[in-house]
């Protein structure tokens, strides 16, 4: 059952990445402006829904196999990110029928599964505190509702792509071209992380936790930072250039400056292999998009996404903290994060229904929610340590 949910997983991958194919031959179609004759689209749609179906087997099976819902560590959580953001785009591209918004949801949700991949898929029993329904009511809720806000970031940056004059070298251009390459960066650290992992990279290392006991820490990247008073057990290694507090995770952090580095790397690259910005060569895939219905897609996932983010990252949360810590606030690092995405939508809201910030400023900040939400899923789970460091 457990290879069956890996395969599964596996076949939603692939199937993923041929859809991207077909949405970018429904966009290339002469029909492609026509909702009803687009073959491409048709297609990329169904391998995209049996693509979800498997994608939800193995969600299911892995749930059958470790008797709770998959959601209790980084890999768990962030391929069920994935397929909510799957669901999310497979119900809006039926209400708008814009192929654009295939092309650019799945490599996101292709990345995320890459990204979940890098850590362990072990199945491993549930810590007491994790021992409760509230696990996957609140989990899947918040990952719903920040793979719905997720989709408003796809429509921002299908608008800022046509929208902004790639000719012009200035602030826009600049912004624009740094959010591709946090994307780059994702994909470098990917492709790193495989790379020593075929190699067989290791590094163990003693450290002392915060509590002041003392762990083994493991090493799949070579140590450009350290643990806290970590001593290097592995002979042939390299030795760390330094060493981090205890209430920052080392080999997390390595982790990070690793994949910027890549990042840097591979994007340079890019550039000089295409000799272009990344979000120039782009454009001319969103020639032919309505800037009124991505805006219009950008705002209904905002207002259908941000409830359901407040149920299940702030009520249900509050309401398991105080059944496990008996408080329902505690100021841990995932919960300050949590209330500074509602702020941050709220705010989107209110600047959008009230001060008329449609088009242009909508869709910047939509792409700025959704640097909150990948700096909490990633920057706050690997480096800052707190009450949810078990994720």
């Amino acid at each position: 059952m457990e290879e069956l949910s890996g395969n599964l997983l596996y076949a939603a991958f692939l199937l993923y990445l041929v859809a991207v194919f077909f949405f970018g031959g429904s966009i290339r179609s002469k029909t492609s402006t026509d909702k009803k004759k687009n073959r491409w689209a048709s297609i990329a749609v169904t391998i995209t829904i049996i693509g979800f179906l498997c994608q939800f087997g193995y969600f299911i099976t892995r749930w059958i196999v470790s008797g709770h819902a998959p959601v209790s560590n980084l890999f768990e959580f962030t391929t069920a990110f994935s397929m909510m953001l799957v669901f999310a785009f497979i119900i809006i591209f039926f209400m708008y029928r814009l192929s654009a918004l295939g092309l650019f949801t799945l490599p996101v949700a292709l990345l995320l599964i890459g990204y979940a991949s890098m850590f362990s898929t072990e199945i491993t029993p549930l810590i007491p505190s994790l021992q409760s329904h509230w696990l996957y009511i609140h989990v899947t809720t918040a990952a719903l509702g920040q793979a719905i806000l997720a989709i408003s970031f796809v429509a921002g940056v299908i608008f800022l792509l046509k929208h902004v004059d790639q000719s012009k070298p200035g602030k826009k251009t600049f912004w624009l071209e740094f959010v591709m390459f946090m994307l780059v960066t994702t994909l470098a650290f990917i492709l790193v992380t495989t790379a020593f992992r075929l190699a067989g990279y290791e590094a163990e290392f003693n450290w002392i936790n915060k509590n002041g006991q003392q762990e083994v820490a493991e090493y799949q990247l070579p140590a450009l930072i350290g643990p806290n008073n970590g001593e290097l057990l592995t002979e042939g290694r390299m030795e760390p250039f330094f060493n981090v507090p205890p209430i920052i995770d080392g080999r997390k952090l390595n982790t990070v400056l690793w994949s910027f580095a890549a990042g840097i790397l591979l994007y340079g690259a890019v550039r000089l292999l295409m000799r272009k910005r990344v979000s120039a060569l782009l454009q001319p895939l969103v020639k032919n998009v309505n800037l009124d219905l991505v805006d219009e897609i950008g705002y209904r996932s905002v207002s259908i996404g941000f409830p359901v983010f407040t149920l299940g990252a702030l009520i249900f949360a509050m309401i398991w903290a105080q059944l496990a810590w008996t408080r329902f606030w505690g100021w841990d690092p995932k919960e300050v994060w949590a209330l500074i995405t509602f702020l941050f939508y709220a705010a989107y809201l209110h600047l959008r229904l009230s001060r008329g910030w449609h088009g242009e400023k909508s869709a910047w900040l939509a792409v700025i929610g959704f640097a909150i939400i990948m700096f909490n899923l990633i920057f706050v789970n690997l480096v800052i340590a707190g009450l949810h460091s078990y994720a």
